[in-house]
């Protein structure tokens, strides 16, 4: 498998052609903004309930994969040894793509799956949602070789992208979102925290006061890019329109919402760089 952020003169994502550079970080450029398509919209809408299930869990429409989804999710919860052979035997199939060694825990929450690539070795723990849901793209959520995601991790897609490089660890109860086509690219050999939020597009308009906020849209912004070998500390927020250059450092509890130098620790709420990391120490 091929991703948008990597060290320079690894492989690149196939199928996207503009890039830019972000020192040695190679990361897609931000995509043109559409209309999100609510989910509320989505389910309060016209059209039957299986319709409605299809549209938004299964993201298919054909019997076969109806049953397949449904066999999978019954294979969920099945605890232990069991569980995780069955899982292992049948789930890869029921993604867009899946590599060799993956690894499924118990009571994972799938919506899309086809439009969910994983490669070799990723391990997926207990009780992770992975929503891959969009109306037109075909890879939303795109995890490469060794990554691993603990306990609780939420990856959501809302007309949007996450891509998580080689070796990066994600730890329990993190939630990375991207909305109305504000990707989240991580690069490969990142320490993401407990409890961390990162979002692209996280950000309503709120100037209408005749207008309810959740439907006078989604601020644009170019999403956020954690480039190779960042470390976010436990409980650390990084909003949308953020670059975190490669090696740089933010420590727990800190609200990135600006753009961190490479090499640079940053802290505090918003967060400041304090200090540059160095050969020396």
């Amino acid at each position: 498998m091929r991703y948008p952020c990597s060290h320079a003169g690894g492989r690149w994502y196939s199928g996207d052609k503009d890039f830019f550079r972000f020192g040695t970080v190679l990361c897609r450029s931000p995509l043109t903004m559409k209309a999100m398509k609510k989910t509320h919209d989505a389910v309060s809408g016209s059209g039957s309930p299986l319709k409605k299930y299809l549209d938004v869990i299964v993201g298919r429409s054909s019997p076969a994969a109806l049953f397949y989804f449904e066999w999978c999710v019954w294979l969920a919860p099945v605890p232990g040894a069991l569980g995780m052979v069955l899982r292992k035997v049948f789930w890869p199939r029921l993604f867009g793509s899946c590599g060799r060694g993956v690894t499924f825990g118990a009571n994972i929450v799938v919506r899309h799956p086809s439009r969910i690539h994983l490669g070799d070795r990723v391990v997926i723990s207990e009780q992770c949602i992975l929503d891959g849901r969009s109306s037109v793209k075909e890879r939303t959520i795109e995890l490469d070789d060794d990554v691993i995601l603990s306990t609780n991790v939420m990856l959501s897609c809302k007309e949007g992208t996450i891509r998580i490089g080689r070796r990066t660890g994600v730890n329990a109860q993190t939630i990375i979102q991207s909305t109305n086509n504000c990707p989240v690219v991580i690069g490969d050999d990142c320490v993401i925290g407990q409890r961390c939020f990162i979002i692209g597009g996280g950000s309503y308009y709120t100037e209408r006061l005749d207008v309810p906020i959740r439907e006078q849209g989604i601020k644009p912004d170019s999403g956020v890019v954690l480039a190779a070998d960042v470390w976010l500390g436990g409980n650390v927020t990084v909003l949308g329109g953020v670059t975190m250059g490669q090696g740089s450092v933010a420590a727990a509890g800190a609200v990135v919402t600006r753009s961190v130098e490479p090499s640079a620790v940053c802290m505090g709420v918003p967060a400041r760089v304090v200090k540059k990391r160095s050969d020396n120490g």
